[in-house]
């Protein structure tokens, strides 16, 4: 067991795949779970799940790509909440198309969703650590962002953006004890990636890429997640972790 001392975490798109997981990892650590998507369906059943597995969880329904909606969440949360201790930048979409038949909607979508998020998030919910002099904050990059991906130009440049933003925060905030870093998954069974996991001739291409030639499990995403949120990684910060079965190594 991880270190923990009666901690509030704030997970985004808590609903499915890799942000349900950290969610779900963290409440088994005895960590109190805000599960953030915009679907009140998905992060419902999140919380419900954690509920009913002895957890504490409350489910919240928000579009992290509503800026205005983000900071009406985050004033009643810390209402309600005597301090939110844990922020997980995790909310993400995909509108993937090689770079001359990308829309300027397509672009703007997975920027704003992606990353202008994680600016809104952390201003609102990271003002309040500084103060208490506490604080873990972990943005869910991607190794797309750290080497580029073709077909990928929004996503990689949103999650470049988030390791950029993930650097410089963590020197904002280095004085008040409050870490900030970023994980980079590689290729994640998930709900997202289904599409070419499923398939084996798609699979066997990219596999071809990953040093240990399997795809990635939510559950190890969120270890790593967790183990930056806890005690024991108060000496680490601006640093990015790919969890990427060697791809970028």
């Amino acid at each position: 067991m991880l270190t923990f001392k009666n901690r509030t975490a704030l997970v985004t798109g808590a609903g499915r795949g890799i942000g349900r997981a950290i969610a779900e990892t963290l409440a088994r650590q005895g960590v109190t779970v805000i599960c953030v998507s915009k679907s009140a369906e998905s992060c419902g059943a999140t919380a419900a799940a954690i509920t009913a597995a002895g957890g504490r969880a409350k489910a919240l329904a928000v579009d992290v790509a509503d800026g205005a909606a983000i900071a009406k969440a985050s004033e009643e949360l810390l209402k309600e909440f005597p301090a939110i201790d844990i922020l997980i930048n995790n909310a993400g979409i995909t509108r993937d198309g090689l770079l001359f038949r990308m829309s300027e909607a397509d672009w703007n979508d997975v920027l704003t969703t992606n990353l202008t998020s994680c600016f809104h998030w952390t201003k609102l919910i990271g003002r309040p650590m500084t103060r208490a002099r506490w604080g873990r904050i972990v943005n869910i990059a991607s190794v797309s962002g750290v080497m580029g991906n073709a077909g990928q130009a929004n996503y990689s440049a949103a999650k470049a953006g988030m390791i950029g933003l993930t650097k410089t925060l963590a020197r904002e905030f280095a004085t008040r004890s409050v870490t900030v870093n970023a994980v980079a998954p590689g290729f994640i069974k998930t709900d997202m990636t289904a599409g070419f996991v499923e398939n084996a001739e798609a699979s066997a291409k990219i596999l071809e890429a990953v040093p240990l030639r399997r795809f990635g499990e939510s559950a190890e995403v969120a270890a790593m997640t967790a183990f930056l949120c806890s005690e024991e990684a108060g000496y680490i910060t601006g640093q990015v972790f790919n969890v990427d079965g060697g791809m970028a190594m």
